[in-house]
């Protein structure tokens, strides 16, 4: 099913974005590559995680869906202990990425925020030139040498679909660019250190419809090599890019299937409506 979206100030263009149909290879068994069991999390006296359990498949689009303060954002910052970062924090139940347990005593977890990368919602170059803000990570894990810079930020940037663009002013600040092009530079900037997951947190929430469109498409591309998490509130956006989609509802997960199914069939009478617009 395909949808069409006027831009604001640019009437007379119109962008088409066809709805992924269902991934042929979906059916299959997958691997798991993040397995969630009995996730539990509160700040404090304030329990906002119940008893999560869920398995994201390797090298899928994963798209978490829910209203504000549902848990969903809370719940991808778990996956690379980002809310480790927020006082009075308390995690239980298990979370294993690639077989490793990361909240185990003996997890590093430097080590795990390199192999799950994650992308905010509001872009945030740091204030170098283009260059310096893709390999940046790089250049913390100790790497200096120029040849292999230069071939990280070339195929970064290449894999960002950014290369195009940026490649005769590699030297300029990353500041400089557009909305659009900032996200995928953070985008850039996240794979340059090969990750295994990406983690996105309503990436798309301050761009235009092009960029958007722009962001979507490279998602959908990313997936060949990484495994994808993305929150969002945007139901079209999930229903384009991701294969499976998970709903929640008041920190509790309501429904996890594949997205056509979600969409077109969910089982539970909160998901429908929540997907039909009756609230949220």
């Amino acid at each position: 099913m395909a949808q069409e979206t006027t831009v604001a100030d640019k009437p007379d263009i119109r962008i088409t974005t066809e709805v992924k149909p269902k991934d042929p290879a979906s059916a299959e068994t997958r691997s798991a590559d993040i397995v969630i069991e009995n996730c539990n999390l509160s700040y404090g006296d304030n329990h906002v995680l119940h008893d999560i359990s869920m398995d994201i498949e390797d090298r899928r689009v994963t798209a978490f869906i829910g209203p504000s303060g549902c848990g969903k954002s809370t719940l991808l910052r778990c996956l690379n202990r980002m809310n480790d970062l927020i006082d009075n924090v308390h995690v239980t139940g298990t979370i294993s990425v690639k077989g490793l347990d990361i909240y185990a005593p003996t997890t590093d977890v430097i080590e795990v925020r390199r192999r799950v990368g994650m992308v905010f919602q509001k872009s945030n170059p740091f204030p170098k030139s283009i260059y310096e803000n893709v390999v940046y990570g790089l250049r913390i894990a100790g790497i200096n040498d120029k040849a292999i810079l230069d071939e990280a930020c070339e195929k970064s940037l290449r894999g960002a679909a950014l290369w195009d663009e940026v490649k005769d002013r590699l030297d300029e600040s990353g500041l400089g660019l557009s909305g659009g092009q900032m996200q995928r530079l953070c985008i850039a900037r996240a794979i340059a250190v090969e990750p295994e997951i990406i983690l996105m947190d309503e990436p798309c929430s301050a761009l235009d419809p092009i960029a958007t469109l722009k962001v979507e498409e490279l998602i959908y591309s990313l997936k060949e090599k990484f495994t994808i998490v993305i929150v969002t509130h945007n139901l079209q956006q999930a229903a384009r890019v991701s294969d499976r989609t998970a709903f929640f509802w008041l920190g509790r997960l309501v429904e996890y299937a594949h997205t056509p199914d979600m969409f077109t069939k969910p089982h539970d009478k909160l998901t429908e409506d929540y997907i039909t617009g009756r609230f949220g």
